[in-house]
């Protein structure tokens, strides 16, 4: 017989639920995967800026005869598919060539191709002073300017109606003489651009310079 002091009211256990462990739970795999695609993500942005090199460039138009120099070239960072494609072009990271100048004109901002440039000599580049009388030239016509030029005489001429130098570029352009108001334009001509200005000349009394610049 038991006694109603013996008797206690029991407390059934509380009720647990199983854990998946911390190492298995799919979200810290999924934070894990993203971190780890972000990190290689970084790393080749990264390389890819790693291998763009200096190339110079055009700081504006230039025309074919025009001496380069570094005064008149930019740096631009460029990454070639091809890293041989840099042996076309001249980097940034290095002396410039002396007696460089261009076999064809370039734009501003193109990259200066070695293709298009070579020596005085390569280029077959002389240099012909031209002695404008005043009013005959654009005022805004200056080194590297491209232009025309013109003689006119009294006198018949044959050949005379078309440009004696056609899109020749200006090498240097001083000012005016302050006496006469005649100007002298040096051009960049070629050997043959000068046989011809010469023969014009010589079948010319008291010819008159006229130079068109061109857009």
């Amino acid at each position: 017989m038991t006694s109603l002091g013996d008797l206690t009211t029991s407390t059934p256990p509380a009720a647990t639920r199983a854990t998946t462990p911390g190492w298995r739970d799919p979200r810290l795999w999924i934070g894990v995967l993203i971190v780890v695609l972000s990190v290689v993500a970084g790393s080749r942005l990264l390389a890819a800026a790693d291998e763009s090199v200096p190339v110079w460039a055009a700081v504006g138009d230039m025309a074919a005869g025009d001496e380069v120099g570094p005064e008149d070239l930019v740096a631009r960072r460029v990454r070639f598919v091809d890293p041989a494609d840099l042996s076309l072009y001249f980097a940034a990271d290095r002396a410039l060539p002396a007696d460089l100048r261009l076999v064809q004109g370039v734009g501003g901002g193109e990259l200066l191709a070695r293709s298009a440039t070579g020596t005085s000599q390569e280029a077959g580049v002389l240099q012909l002073p031209v002695t404008v009388p005043p009013g005959a030239v654009p005022p805004d016509v200056g080194a590297g300017s491209v232009v025309d030029v013109y003689l006119r005489s009294d006198g018949r001429c044959s050949g005379c109606a078309e440009a004696a130098l056609a899109e020749v570029a200006v090498v240097t352009a001083p000012a005016a003489d302050e006496l006469t108001g005649d100007q002298q334009l040096v051009l960049a001509v070629s050997q043959e651009e000068a046989d011809r200005w010469f023969g014009l000349l010589a079948r010319l009394q008291a010819p008159t310079v006229t130079v068109l610049a061109r857009g």
